[in-house]
């Protein structure tokens, strides 16, 4: 089990950027898929960019081009630089974290962090 805080949410502009950050509480050369999920007011959860041990990574359509997801390995971290932001980019963002143990997969969430696209 892993516990992961993000951070890095905030007031933007549109047209404007913000890196978003995720720690995880232990090692995450161990942790075979990471992952940033957002939810916007009144819609389900909805996956983002993920990335996986190799570095390989994944993106949604919607932000291909604007989204880049990345893991320093050394600090422990995920992070999602977000740009060219739409004001419907308002959501909260999760960070998660899949573990594979024989035929299972162990599954961690963080609590989110809030961006909101100013008018």
């Amino acid at each position: 089990q892993v516990q992961l805080v993000e951070s890095g949410g905030d007031l933007v502009q549109p047209g404007g950027s913000l890196r978003l950050s995720c720690a995880a509480s232990r090692s995450i050369l161990s942790i075979d898929f990471m992952a940033w999920y957002r939810q916007a007011p009144g819609k389900q959860r909805e996956l983002v960019a993920a990335i996986i041990a190799g570095g390989v990574t994944n993106y949604a359509d919607s932000v291909k081009g604007r989204f880049t997801i990345s893991r320093d390995n050394a600090k422990n971290t995920v992070y999602l630089q977000r740009n060219s932001l739409k004001h419907e980019d308002t959501d909260v963002h999760y960070c998660y974290a899949g573990t594979r143990s024989g035929s299972t997969v162990g599954e961690d969430w963080g609590k989110g962090t809030q961006v909101s696209g100013s008018s």
